[in-house]
């Protein structure tokens, strides 16, 4: 039985009023059934930990290990590279599918509708029946106040949030801890404002929320609630490392992230989106996505199936 700390009471009991002070939050997602009949979540991996693996492999051991689907990269050094997703992207797909695994998300590096292989990629995952796919991060121009830097890339996300609408898709971006835009909820807020569809939102980051908000995560979860799309999961604990305060990351329920109060959270407001698994603790490389790992194959999927199982244990215990 874990011992319930100072922090995860204050978290729980701020969460306790969440429900009455939000309402029900209406996601425009044709994934907000019911969670009531949802026994396990419809957990995805994201792939970036198994780019030690060709898309078959990479499919075929998600679905070994269990999980719903895959969180696919189509980035940069990913699974799919953005030059090459006409000839790639369907073969990945047809992997996953093979596997009998899920394709609803995407991981990208994309940021304004006008890059050179934005559209192309975009219609392309559509295409194939891809539903979300995560931005890369915007940062703060310098010369800049924050609200004037925001504002400017407000214009980014409007753009972005149009030529999704047209092909059929949605994009997300992550709260992601740090100074990039985003760190603080505010900010994706504030970016969202003037998005008048529903093809742009957030990719809520539990973690990371935890890691930026402390004990005011509660505050800003009610925030954006009624823009999240897809969910991220995983967890840390800040460790003193050579005399300074640092964040480490840990498998699923080795942290400081309240899942219960999360979970409890979202079975509350009937918020059921796609999520999506980051295993970023020390995994022999497959953490930051190497080619080449210092660890067993058989190391790496035991770690994952074991987050996996954690989380559906949490899910199941989280009272409705």
């Amino acid at each position: 039985m874990r011992t319930v700390s100072r922090r995860t009471f204050l978290a729980t009991t701020a969460l306790a009023g969440v429900g009455t002070a939000v309402g029900a939050p209406v996601i425009t997602t044709s994934h907000n059934a019911s969670l009531d009949k949802q026994k396990d979540l419809e957990v995805h991996l994201f792939s970036k930990h198994l780019q030690f693996l060709d898309c078959n492999a990479m499919a075929a051991a998600a679905a070994q290990m269990g999980f719903a689907g895959v969180d696919l990269t189509v980035r940069p050094n990913g699974h799919v590279l953005p030059e090459k997703v006409a000839e790639e992207l369907p073969l990945a797909v047809a992997a996953i599918k093979q596997a009998g695994l899920s394709n609803k998300l995407i991981t990208t590096s994309i940021k304004t509708a006008a890059e050179p292989y934005t559209k192309s990629l975009l219609q392309t995952a559509a295409n194939l029946g891809v539903e979300y796919y995560r931005l890369g991060y915007y940062k703060f121009t310098e010369g800049l106040t924050i609200p004037e830097s925001l504002k400017r890339t407000q214009k980014e996300v409007r753009a972005l949030a149009k030529l999704n609408k047209s092909l059929g898709i949605k994009g997300a971006y992550q709260n992601h801890s740090g100074r990039q835009v985003g760190a603080a909820i505010w900010d994706i807020h504030h970016l969202l404002e003037k998005v008048k569809n529903d093809h742009f939102g957030c990719q809520y980051d539990i973690r990371h929320a935890t890691v930026e908000g402390g004990e005011s995560w509660p505050t800003g979860l009610r925030l954006i609630a009624p823009r999240i799309n897809t969910i991220v999961l995983k967890d840390f604990r800040w460790e003193k490392i050579k005399g300074k305060w640092r964040v480490l990351n840990v498998p699923i329920g080795e942290g400081m992230v309240n899942f219960s109060a999360f979970f409890k959270w979202l079975k509350q407001q009937r918020i059921n989106v796609p999520v999506s698994l980051h295993c970023e603790y020390d995994l022999g490389g497959a953490e930051h996505g190497s080619r080449d790992i210092s660890i067993s194959e058989k190391s790496v999927f035991a770690a994952m199936e074991k987050d996996l199982l954690e989380l559906q244990k949490l899910w199941s215990e989280a009272g409705a």
